[in-house]
């Protein structure tokens, strides 16, 4: 049985997981405001595309972030390319699909539990197609209670999302959104990962894949700067409550008599 140590770094790539998700969440959350007060149909697709964007990359880089401090004794660990970026398709897609039910005003009730349920289990997929891509000297097994768990924590967050995304309008609101969002999403990375035993057969053949800092590494550098870009974007577009006042203003101006 191999000594595994998800922590390989200390704290750095648990703090650096945990505060990509908190980013994520938080784009999310601002993308979905704008979506829900868009003029036209048109913009709201288009934020509801950059909300699912945002928060999928920030769940796929929170976990492969928290990978990179994935090691196992006795054996080297690759990771399969093609099976990496399905885990990351995933994550757009199950974002995706969570953002676009918050784009119907009947996206209440009954409707909001089904869509965190698919989003929850769609996040636990990506977990775990992630983890079918990584290659090692040995075999991975796991704990079913722990990976239900996971799986229980993936469709919670996911629920809590959907209504955080729906009902939380304050700066402070959705900063503190952000921050619980962020650690349910960290907290089941890990509670997945405690389910992971992994029984090692040394062999002297080398491994297929790519090593985390010839794939992994450059991957989640590039979508976290994909991310720091979208927040710029969005920190510098206006939200609904500042569209308004400016509309009130000019109205203002140009009524009758102003000054």
């Amino acid at each position: 049985m191999g000594h595994l140590d998800h922590a390989a770094y200390g704290w750095l790539t648990p703090v650096l997981s945990y505060a990509m998700a908190c980013f994520g969440a938080a784009l999310g959350l601002r993308c979905t405001d704008q979506a829900l007060a868009a003029p036209t149909a048109r913009s709201r697709r288009n934020w509801l595309l950059t909300g699912a964007s945002a928060i999928g990359t920030g769940i796929w880089t929170m976990h492969f972030i928290a990978m990179l401090g994935f090691s196992v004794s006795g054996t080297e660990i690759r990771y399969d390319i093609p099976r990496t970026v399905l885990s990351l398709v995933v994550a757009m897609a199950v974002a995706g699909a969570g953002a676009f039910a918050l784009g119907s005003e009947r996206a209440r009730g009954v409707s909001m539990l089904i869509a965190g349920l698919a989003t929850g289990l769609g996040v636990a997929a990506m977990h775990y197609i992630g983890m079918t891509a990584v290659r090692l000297h040995g075999s991975i097994a796991y704990d079913l209670p722990a990976v239900a768990l996971s799986i229980l924590i993936a469709v919670a967050t996911a629920t809590a999302a959907l209504w955080a995304a729906l009902n939380i309008r304050s700066p402070l609101a959705v900063g503190l959104a952000s921050l619980c969002m962020g650690a349910a999403i960290t907290s089941m990375h890990y509670t997945g990962m405690a389910a992971v035993s992994v029984t090692v057969t040394p062999s002297p053949e080398a491994l297929a894949g790519a090593t985390a800092t010839q794939f992994i590494f450059p991957l989640t550098v590039g979508l976290g700067s994909y991310l720091f870009l979208t927040s710029a974007f969005i920190a510098l577009t206006p939200s609904a409550a500042e569209r308004a006042a400016t509309v009130s203003a000019q109205s203002l101006t140009r009524a009758p008599g102003a000054a």
